[in-house]
């Protein structure tokens, strides 16, 4: 039997559709490049969670590793410092690329660079309201140094410049946005002697954060992810399973296609369960009969987090669930919603925000919102019914 090709929950193995997005990270790779310049402001993708936000940063990474990059990885968490593991990404990466001469004195500027970033937030954001200084210190300064100094060793050893990438740029506490927003910002400043690239993502909530970390932090270049479709969706099935040498009748792809509806995640988990059902070997066709035999653990598997969120949902936010579901729509109205809890419009929006701030939902235009999770409307009426 040959070993499962898809991954759900992990990076693909082929990464389908984004071209257009991956194409946006190599114009600013090829800026660094081409004129050892600081590529451009901040560039965000956000998205749901299982839309392919952390798949879409490694490729990137993957094709900066390629052209000479040294490529610094942070995933930020609201129980850990942000700017520590900035600099810890930044140090490793110089290493492995044997970019630093004095080791041992490397190793000290980070200790050193890591502790002035550790100062207490109040410290930070007194310094940031400080409008007298033309060049702010710590903890600004001190990281504004050390990416400068990054990415100015690499381009000195005869690579591109430094990828600066940050994952789950959500969960950064507004003061720690504001001095990656305030650093950037120094940076383009000086654009020319800065041969530097920084790509983040996140949820939906992301570019609403970034700008109340700091009002310039709107000049960012956001990016929304969407569900993938079918041409791409289709790739990510068809593509794995060719380089193992096995195909899909067009009935079981068309049949995974719908299920999934775009959602990759979703397309990674019914591909591993029904090729878990089918167990190919080269040359094998996976058909309708290896889908049927399958797909009750995928959907099982997506019950199980149906059942998760609305568990991590307040009675409140439950009830806006609810009055959603009911609805049977894709995408929903804030005037259906709130009809539906039997409240004015303007009073739903606390548990609306906090819903988007989970990634239960999102905003899908002016005062439209849908669900995140394919299928997650019918679980919510299903409850009723249980």
């Amino acid at each position: 039997m040959l070993p499962n090709v898809y991954t759900p929950g992990q990076i693909p193995r082929i990464l389908a559709g984004r071209k257009a997005d991956l194409r946006r990270i190599e114009d600013r790779l090829a800026r660094v490049s081409t004129y050892g310049e600081l590529a451009g402001p901040l560039l965000v993708f956000h998205a749901p969670r299982g839309i392919g936000k952390t798949s879409l940063l490694r490729a990137a990474q993957r094709k900066a590793d390629q052209l000479g990059f040294a490529t610094a990885w942070t995933s930020c968490s609201r129980d850990r410092p942000v700017l520590a593991e900035v600099v810890d990404s930044v140090g490793r990466a110089l290493e492995r690329i044997d970019a630093v001469p004095d080791p041992t004195r490397w190793r000290g500027r980070l200790e050193r660079v890591t502790l002035e970033v550790g100062v207490p937030g109040a410290k930070v954001q007194a310094e940031i309201a400080r409008r007298d200084t033309p060049r702010p210190t710590a903890p600004i300064g001190a990281l504004e140094s050390l990416l400068h100094d990054a990415a100015t060793m690499t381009r000195a050893r005869g690579g591109a410049g430094l990828l600066l990438l940050i994952d789950e740029l959500h969960a950064a506490s507004a003061v720690d946005l504001a001095v990656i927003l305030n650093v950037l910002q120094n940076l383009d400043g000086e654009r020319e002697r800065n041969p530097l690239a920084a790509v983040a993502a996140g949820l939906p909530v992301t570019p609403e954060a970034l700008t109340r970390a700091a009002t310039f932090g709107e000049r960012s270049s956001f990016v929304a992810l969407d569900l993938l479709p079918d041409e791409d969706a289709r790739a990510a099935l068809v593509d794995p399973a060719a380089e193992a040498g096995v195909a899909w009748t067009p009935r079981a792809l068309s049949a995974v296609v719908e299920e999934a509806r775009g959602y990759p995640y979703l397309l990674q988990l019914i591909g591993s369960t029904t090729w878990d059902a089918a167990t190919p070997e080269a040359g094998t066709t996976l058909d309708m009969s290896d889908l049927r035999r399958g797909l009750p653990e995928a959907r099982e598997q997506l019950t199980s987090m149906h059942r998760a969120r609305w568990g991590a949902a307040s009675a409140l936010e439950q009830e806006f669930l609810r009055a959603m579901a009911a609805t049977g729509l894709d995408n929903v109205t804030r005037a259906a919603i709130a009809a539906g809890m039997g409240q004015d419009s303007r009073s739903i929006s606390v548990p609306r925000e906090r819903l988007i701030d989970k990634g239960v939902i999102e905003p899908v235009g002016h005062g439209l919102v849908r669900f995140t999770l394919p299928g997650f409307g019918a679980f919510v009426r299903g409850l009723d019914d249980a």
